[in-house]
């Protein structure tokens, strides 16, 4: 078994070399956008590839649940295959949401005929909210007709139980299942582990090899639509000609970016953001200029009494960061001159490890608070903030546990959920006293550099 980090989801190149790309999903329509075509096309674009439509259904649907489903006449189904096929070609295809034998089939024939390798097969049974979106009578002609053709196919638990007829709640019980769907057929079986208790992990089967994608999970129930935004990803990402595992990879990272990111509209499951990527990137330049603006204030002021030993940073992360190097702060860090600060350096990301970890960490509490700065401790300071009515944190480096201390890049996320376990909302600051060859210090939170900035010269 081999354990495959996370990939970054977007391709690199420019816009213009993903032009000849095209894919085809064959899904079901969302009237709510979040899921099926709708939810296809948006990642299918997103990701640089120009996508091709086959609808299987109409669907009353929202964020709340499947209402109505009028499935498309299994020959209409085949003649948009045709026009597209027989015009316009595909690099991949990705099947969803297969109402009944007779479309299944239909898609089946066509896809024999059309000779594409790569198939990506989202066996959709199951709407997010329980709701059936094939008939069970169709079971049979998905087994013996589509799966034999996919080059991989991806069911969440619920979707693995059906087509295999064991209980899958466990990674082992994910790997017995995907080994009995590699006897339908299909040449690699990737079962989804959204719906684990705990970590999730997908597991996929090569016909050799087992391999473990894992990720953090993202809290809430904003849910809907990431089957389809993930299979559409995938697919995605293999006509570009990424190898299975490097692509699965990317497309894990993509959904659970869309899903940090979702939607918060309608009452039920926010729909996940195929577009958050690219928000993030466009992000950049904001970042380091918010950076630039708010470091520019606090040069000239006098500000060197707030700066500790081991001098200052200001860090400001991407919205939905996920590791270090999504977060920007001044390399070399903020030094005192004077009475006032100065730096050596622009602004730049995974310039600081230690503020970094620091926002990712609060991050996970709040994720608009995406900025801190450190200062000195000291008893006149945290006075000064409850006069100012602050919020005030804090957390005891003498209680942090060794295999904490142990483990590089562990301490500060410890204080930090030591400092918000119980909290209600996010602190204006969070400090500590200090331990053996650790400088007591203060970190102040805001949602940008300027609020950390303002908030730093109240205590001049």
């Amino acid at each position: 078994m081999k354990v495959i980090p996370p990939s970054p989801p977007l391709v690199k190149g420019g816009w213009g070399d993903f032009q000849a790309t095209k894919i085809i999903t064959v899904a079901g329509s969302d009237s709510g956008g979040g899921a099926g075509i709708q939810a296809d096309l948006k990642t299918i674009a997103v990701l640089g590839g120009y996508g091709l439509s086959v609808i299987t259904a109409l669907t009353a649907q929202n964020t709340r649940g499947v209402q109505a489903v009028h499935p498309v006449p299994p020959a209409f189904v085949a003649a948009q295959m045709k026009s597209i096929l027989s015009d316009i070609g595909a690099d991949a295809v990705k099947t969803g949401m297969l109402a009944n034998a007779g479309i299944i089939s239909a898609v089946a024939v066509r896809l024999k005929s059309c000779r594409i390798r790569k198939i990506v097969v989202d066996p959709v049974l199951l709407a997010g909210g329980g709701d059936m979106l094939t008939e069970p009578a169709a079971l049979p002609a998905l087994k013996a007709d589509l799966l034999p053709l996919a080059y991989v196919v991806t069911p969440n638990l619920a979707e693995a139980e059906v087509l295999t007829g064991l209980k899958v709640k466990t990674v082992s019980g994910m790997e017995k299942a995907a080994r009995a769907i590699a006897k339908l057929g299909p040449a690699n079986i990737l079962i989804k582990g959204g719906h684990l208790a705990g970590e999730p992990v997908d597991v996929l089967f090569d016909g050799e090899g087992i391999y473990h994608f894992r990720a953090e999970r993202v809290p809430g129930e904003n849910k809907h639509g990431t089957g389809c935004t993930f299979s559409a990803a995938l697919a995605t990402f293999l006509a570009r000609g990424y190898e299975l595992v490097d692509a699965v990879a990317r497309a894990k990272s993509f959904v659970t970016l869309a899903i940090r990111s979702s939607f918060p509209i309608g009452r039920g499951a926010w729909p996940a953001n195929p577009y958050a990527c690219v928000d993030r990137e466009m992000s950049r330049y904001q970042v380091i200029t918010a950076l630039e603006k708010a470091v520019a204030t606090l040069k000239g002021r006098p500000v060197r009494h707030l700066i500790p030993e081991v001098q200052s940073n200001l860090g400001y992360a991407l919205p939905f960061a996920e590791d270090e190097g999504d977060v920007a702060a001044i390399p070399g860090r903020i030094i005192g001159i004077g009475d006032s600060v100065d730096t050596v350096t622009a602004p730049g990301f995974g310039a600081s490890h230690h503020m970094a970890r620091i926002i990712l960490a609060v991050m996970r509490y709040d994720s608009a608070y995406r900025s801190a700065m450190n200062i000195r401790f000291g008893e006149d300071i945290i006075k000064r903030c409850r006069q100012l009515k602050w919020g005030v944190a804090s957390f005891d480096r003498q209680k942090e546990p060794p295999d904490i201390k142990r483990k590089e890049g562990a301490s500060m996320r410890w204080g930090i959920d030591i400092a918000l376990g119980d909290a209600k909302k996010i602190p204006d600051i969070i400090y500590d006293c200090g331990d053996v060859g650790k400088e007591p210090m203060i970190r102040i939170l805001g949602r940008d550099p300027e609020e950390v900035v303002s908030k730093a010269l109240m205590l001049i």
